[in-house]
């Protein structure tokens, strides 16, 4: 029953307040009912509408996106609907309904703007069609599952630093090849010797001929291997400024990858906890940033320890040459001691190792906190978990085991550069 209806039998309550009686209100009751249930057979079946979702096209967390709903009367007599095109709260919709007037035979193209709130594949809901008459006492109502599902990836908010990163690159390895010997052993050139060369790179053939000293350039190794294991454990579904530590963990192996692959490396990529949930490579990709979005999309933290020789095995069948494994994982005392100094020997004796990790941005914000005894005692706190994580790398680095931390928007710009100063310095 629809709103016309309602007001129809308000306008019948007219007569049978200036005639009361039993038999003026039969009358409009009848007249009412009679209207109602010609009009419900003049109504045509939702079934004669053929409905087909066309999804956008993928777009990164932030971006928006649409989708197209294709409305096709294919019976013969001619409808008017109102749509509702529904999709998941995290899609962002901003207009779902629309009313539309059909031809036999006619087609109509509704487009839905979406505005994605998370990432990963987000589906459609039901598609309600609501077919009235001319008259519109009465309307026909069915939902009907059309599906359809748009891929919203990683945000790549960090892209924004590649160039600066990539032109420091490029300075620091034309820099080195001329001055520093040891960075790298590909053999690049010959220039004349100045005060401060290393006498090791002296070329005594090329000198005996130019009756000159000259030495030997340098240029880093290209090639190298780069192994990104991030931790998808319980650990980094705990909030984190914005986001997650797995957001965090994804942005900053976005731009380590594309950092990476764009220097001439090869990245590969593991997500594992208990188990690995994915995996992506650089090898005979034509865009590895975009396939490895692809690739971590789908991907949310489990509710699980992470198995730590599952992900050494992940990582030893990965390569076995000798490769660069970065560690992004969650930055604590237990968990490094525990869990992860076991499997080091196991690692380092084929790989140089980096543990990155979150910084919580909140324990900074705590330790400013003088307001009041508690809170005195929480920057307290706050301030003993930091020193804590400073003593832990300390730890690390005397192991031989390089280590950043920072917060989650500063954490792929800080792995960058570590990975810059050991590219050029020889470190992979």
């Amino acid at each position: 029953m629809t709103a016309r209806l309602f007001l129809l039998t308000l306008v019948g309550l007219v007569p049978v307040m200036l005639v009361p009686g039993w038999p003026t209100a039969l009358i409009v009751a009848g007249v009412i009912i009679a209207a109602a249930v010609v009009d419900f057979f003049l109504v045509p079946r939702a079934h004669g509408l053929s409905l087909q979702r066309t999804p956008g096209p993928m777009v990164r967390l932030g971006d928006d996106t649409h989708s197209t709903l294709s409305l096709i009367n294919e019976s013969t007599r001619r409808m008017r609907v109102e749509v509702r095109d529904a999709w998941a709260p995290s899609a962002g919709t901003v207009r779902t309904r629309s009313r539309h007037v059909l031809d036999p035979g006619a087609e109509k193209h509704v487009r839905t703007e979406l505005h994605p709130r998370r990432r990963g594949a987000l589906t459609a809901d039901l598609v309600t069609v609501r077919s009235s008459s001319v008259i519109g006492l009465i309307a026909r109502q069915k939902s009907i599952e059309v599906p359809a599902a748009i891929r919203v990836l990683p945000p790549f908010v960090s892209r924004r630093e590649l160039p600066s990163k990539t032109q420091k690159l490029r300075e620091l390895e034309g820099r080195s090849a001329v001055m520093i010997r040891g960075m790298g052993t590909e053999f690049d050139s010959l220039r004349d010797y100045v005060d401060g060369d290393d006498v090791r790179s002296i070329d005594w053939r090329a000198s005996a001929r130019a009756q000159d000293l000259v030495v030997k350039t340098w240029r880093p190794e290209k090639d190298r291997r780069v192994i990104i294991v991030v931790d998808s454990s319980r650990f980094a579904a705990r909030r984190c400024g914005e986001g997650t530590v797995f957001d965090a963990a994804l942005e900053a192996s976005l731009l380590l990858t594309a950092l990476a692959t764009g220097a001439g490396d090869r990245v590969d990529v593991i997500v594992a906890d208990a188990r690995v949930r994915a995996v992506a490579s650089s090898r005979q990709a034509h865009d590895p940033v975009h396939d490895l979005s692809v690739a971590l999309t789908p991907v949310d933290p489990e509710l699980y320890d992470a198995n730590w020789e599952t992900i050494t095995s992940a990582v030893l069948q990965t390569s076995r040459q000798q490769a660069l494994v970065v560690l992004v994982t969650e930055f604590d005392e237990a968990t490094i001691a525990d869990d992860i100094l076991p499997i080091l020997p196991t690692l380092t004796s084929h790989h140089r190792v980096v543990i990155a990790g979150v910084e919580d941005p909140s324990l900074q914000e705590l330790t400013q906190s003088r307001g009041d005894a508690d809170a005195i005692f929480t920057a307290a706190a706050a301030e003993e978990e930091q020193l804590r994580q400073a003593s832990l790398r300390t730890r690390l680095r005397g192991l031989g085991i390089s280590s950043v931390q920072a917060p989650p928007e500063q954490l792929p710009g800080a792995l960058a550069d570590l990975y810059i100063r050991l590219k050029v310095t020889g470190g992979l």
